[in-house]
């Protein structure tokens, strides 16, 4: 019984403790909010890795909403042209590409709708997947490159994004122009699975196909690389990170004359292979383009 009579004492008290406790809380919450918000500097939505990014200015978003401050890239105006991002997407008129516009509002989009031959920007044929649509671009754009051009697909969650979530928005945001700038050709994927360290060994698996295997990239290749590339020396190895998504620097591309890149997708026009395999040979050669025979 004594224990029940020192209850209803007790904890009276302790409500009154609680209580000036979060009054107490409260005030000084308040006094930092409202009397000194410059001495805290709080910063949402920015990224460290775009202090030297680039800007380019999409000329086909001028309606769109811009997204929450904590999804979009801060990206400070471009001083000069060697800031200014263009991004080139391969799409199909049934997939959603609104989270380019909403997001990276600061960089231009030229988003090739492969299905649609009434579209702006389109292929002269739907072959090749998004390399018909990449080299399309550089053709029609040769002369006119902005510094900085990022080739991606069209749909933002996608299996082969490095990134926990598979959110492609999230590695566009953090990557660093910098970097681009001091390479040349940069592929956006890093995982080794699916490409690395050696996909394809052209002179071995022209000739090895195995019982009831179906024809892939890896046995035509070598025949491809020859076609695409006259007197380069086919590679022993092939490795790169697959999925076709990289950034390029215009004078990079520009090492290469606009009549290469025109044989390249008249070889895709051309060629009998379906898209899956003429499509896949230039998705591990675009680095023996860009970047091996640079270096």
């Amino acid at each position: 019984m004594r224990r029940n009579s020192i209850v209803p004492i007790r904890w009276p008290c302790r409500r009154i403790h609680l209580l000036f406790a979060f009054l107490v809380t409260t005030v000084i919450y308040f006094c930092i909010l409202h009397l000194v918000p410059s001495s805290i500097p709080l910063k949402f939505g920015s990224y460290s890795v775009w202090s030297d990014g680039g800007s380019g200015r999409d000329s086909n978003n001028q309606n769109h909403e811009s997204g929450s401050s904590g999804a979009e890239p801060s990206i400070p105006p471009a001083e000069h042209d060697d800031n200014i991002v263009e991004m080139v997407v391969a799409s199909m008129k049934r997939e959603n590409v609104t989270w380019l516009h909403e997001y990276l509002t600061q960089w231009k989009k030229n988003i090739y709708v492969v299905d649609d031959p009434e579209a702006e920007l389109t292929v002269p044929e739907n072959k090749g997947r998004e390399a018909m649509v990449f080299l399309t671009y550089i053709i029609d754009r040769y002369d006119s490159l902005p510094a900085n051009i990022f080739f991606h697909h069209a749909e933002r969650f996608q299996w082969h994004n490095d990134n926990p979530d598979y959110d492609a928005l999230t590695l566009l945001q953090n990557f660093r122009l910098s970097y681009l700038k001091k390479e040349g050709y940069v592929n956006l994927r890093c995982d080794w699975s699916l490409g690395c360290p050696s996909a394809i060994r052209p002179f071995i698996d022209a000739t090895q196909v195995s019982p009831g295997e179906g024809l892939t990239c890896k046995h035509i290749y070598k025949q491809a690389f020859e076609e695409l590339f006259p007197g380069a020396s086919v590679p022993d190895t092939v490795g790169v990170g697959c999925c076709s998504q990289f950034a390029v620097r215009k004078e990079t591309i520009r090492r290469h004359s606009k009549a290469d890149y025109m044989r390249y997708r008249q070889w895709l026009i051309d060629s009998e292979h379906d898209d899956g395999l003429s499509g896949r040979v230039l998705e591990y050669a675009w680095h023996c383009k860009f970047y091996l025979w640079l270096n």
